[in-house]
């Protein structure tokens, strides 16, 4: 074989293994696992705004406490949730895990109706509404109930498309051949008015 065909051979092998690399990436190989770290990266971000809201009960109740003792059963609702979502185990495989997830779910929507539920006896007491200390927490409230509602978003669009690339073709075949473990995550289920953030303005 001559110089001439050597080359020839070689510069077609290359371009053959050009084009199965491409192949490879673009035929979606590598969706399973891409789409999988995006929802554990959008499920932490759940978990950051909710422990972020979680830190700002005890301050909050403190605060409402000292204008509102009497509203005892409201203010014992809120420390019970935020107790329960605090005492809640979530286990390594709670994304695939229903009953786990919708544990979870329950607990952190039991401490958004008791939280809902003090705003509303909070607007009876107006030297309360006007604490510095207290419109400080509304604001910090405020905004991490809408980030809240943001990360929650981003996580059901994230296993939306998760889920889609299992239960469809080629993602399905891709997975049964080089993903065995990949299973459906949870989601969570919408309840009425859970496409808007919880309303927390104290300022009015």
């Amino acid at each position: 074989m001559n110089m001439t065909n050597k080359r020839f051979l070689f510069s077609l092998r290359l371009i053959i293994v050009v084009f199965a690399a491409l192949w490879i990436a673009g035929c979606g190989i590598n969706n399973v696992p891409t789409y999988d770290e995006q929802v554990k990266a959008s499920w932490s971000e759940v978990l950051n705004q909710y422990q972020r809201r979680a830190d700002l009960v005890p301050n909050l109740v403190n605060t409402v406490k000292g204008y509102a003792a009497q509203e005892k059963e409201v203010l014992t609702a809120v420390t019970e949730a935020r107790s329960k979502v605090a005492q809640t185990q979530l286990p390594p495989n709670i994304l695939t895990n229903k009953e786990a997830f919708r544990t979870f779910q329950e607990n952190q929507d039991q401490l958004t109706g008791a939280l809902s539920r003090l705003m509303v006896v909070v607007e009876r007491y107006p030297d309360l509404k006007s604490n510095q200390n207290f419109l400080a927490l509304q604001s910090q409230l405020e905004g991490t109930e809408n980030r809240i509602a943001v990360a929650r978003r981003d996580y059901i669009l994230a296993v939306q498309k998760y889920n889609t690339e299992l239960r469809t073709i080629p993602g399905r075949w891709w997975a049964a051949a080089l993903y065995p473990d990949a299973q459906v995550k949870e989601n969570f289920t919408a309840q009425a008015g859970a496409e808007t953030a919880p309303k927390v303005d104290f300022g009015k």
